[in-house]
Parts: structure tokens; C-alpha cells; sequence
């Protein structure tokens, strides 16, 4: 966790929670390796919130570990508020994921999600960068109401993003932000069967070791120059 995505998620609990109520709040991937000092805990200082953290791993500023990386161990319908931040690029497949932090979801609950757009290779999987259309697609596909969504842009130069003007300290990763709200629709069928075949068939394949990536293949290059066909 950084910084900058720290921030993000401190205007988002400002804007959207009410210092005058109780909210149950989830911390979707909360695990926090050994040196890291932030946690999203302490931005609820001012709030009466029971928080719990979830994560694939137990550790630091984990509550509940997931035995299944598709599977919330907490009720359908439980949650006032779901946090996630620098998660999502991480999982293999975070339709699933979605589908999951929904079911959670009190109906009028929110998801507020931080997210990187660019930025360096990092932890053992590192798979997807983030746009607001990534927002718009996980509000589409997991039935939640987009309220909010931004990407931290680069500098313009001409028509063009000028990648090398970026400020390294505070916009290095070009966080993202995803805030989303549950309507106050009650699970369908349609919205359970899909929901089940989804996380099932994620929770099956579980992680990536199956598909190593792959190592370069040598092509030989004839005397005449072109390429032949491997």
C-alpha cells in the first residue's frame, strides 16, 4: 500500500460515510506484509465502524483468512462498507471477486476500491492495470451503481501523456479509483446461479501455477534471411 492510494481512500470515507451511524466494514485483501506501517484501519479513527480484514493469507491486520480465494467468509447482506485497495491486480480473476463483495453488500452499502493504472511489475502475481472503464465494467457485471470513477492521469504534453513528467513521490502508480453502491435489489435466482458457477469455477482453477509462463521459443534463421516457421 502507498501513499497516494491512501489518500484516495481517505477522501472517499470522508465524502461518503456519516460520522453519526455504526457501519460494519469489510477489508477486502487486508493482509499487510512485515516493514508496511499503513493500514486503512486507521482512517476510521473518527468513525464507529466494526472492521473486519480478509485476506488468502493470515498475517497482520487479517481477522478472517479466506479458504477459498473466491469465497467471503462473512454473510450475504452483512456489510455497510467494503474497502479494497492495491488488491484487485492481484487476483486472477476479479469478476469473481466482485461477484463476492456484492453478495456481501447491505443493500445502500458501498465499495470504495483504489487500484493501480500503471507502475512496476510487484508481488507474485501482478496482472491487470485499471481505467475508469475497468470501473464501469465491474459495475456492469456485478449489478452495482457506479458512483465515482477516476484515474490519476499523467501530465498532458500536447495531445499526448508525458509519462516522463510523472511526480515519482505521490503519482507514480496513477491510482485509480472505483466507487460503487448496492441498489436495493434482493438476490434473484439468475443472480445466485451465476454467482455460484463463477466463484466455483474460480475456486477450482485457484491460482495461476498450472499455467507457467512460457519461455522464449529460438527460431532459426535460414542463410537467406527469413524466418522459418518453428
Amino acid at each position: 500500500m502507498h501513499e497516494s492510494a491512501m489518500q484516495r481512500m481517505e477522501e472517499c470515507i470522508r465524502k461518503y460515510m456519516d460520522a453519526g451511524r455504526h457501519y460494519d466494514v469489510l477489508d477486502f485483501g487486508s493482509f499487510i506484509n512485515v516493514g508496511q506501517t499503513m493500514s486503512h484501519r486507521e482512517l476510521f479513527d473518527r468513525f464507529d465502524c466494526s472492521i473486519t480484514g480478509v485476506d488468502i493469507h493470515e498475517g497482520r491486520n487479517v481477522d478472517v483468512k479466506m479458504t477459498k480465494p473466491y469465497r467471503i467468509p462473512l454473510k450475504s447482506g452483512s456489510q455497510d462498507v467494503v474497502i479494497t485497495g492495491q488488491v484487485f491486480e492481484h487476483i486472477p480473476f476479479p469478476f469473481a471477486s466482485m461477484l463476492e463483495i456484492a453478495r456481501v453488500l447491505r443493500p445502500g452499502g458501498l465499495l470504495f476500491m483504489t487500484v493501480p493504472s500503471r507502475g512496476h511489475r510487484h508481488s507474485k502475481y501482478d496482472l491487470w492495470r485499471f481505467y475508469p472503464d475497468s470501473m464501469r465494467a465491474f459495475a456492469a457485471y456485478s449489478d452495482l451503481e457506479l458512483l465515482e470513477a477516476r484515474t490519476d492521469w499523467p501530465p498532458k504534453n500536447g495531445r499526448r501523456h508525458d509519462y516522463a513528467g510523472i511526480d515519482a513521490t505521490m503519482h507514480y502508480w496513477g491510482d485509480t479509483l472505483g466507487v460503487f453502491r448496492k441498489g436495493q435489489w434482493r438476490i434473484s435466482p439468475w443472480r445466485a446461479f451465476h454467482r455460484r458457477v463463477v466463484t466455483s469455477h474460480a475456486n477450482r482453477i485457484g491460482d495461476l501455477s498450472k499455467v507457467p509462463i512460457p519461455k522464449p521459443r529460438k527460431t532459426r534463421v535460414p542463410a537467406t534471411g527469413a524466418l522459418s516457421r518453428p
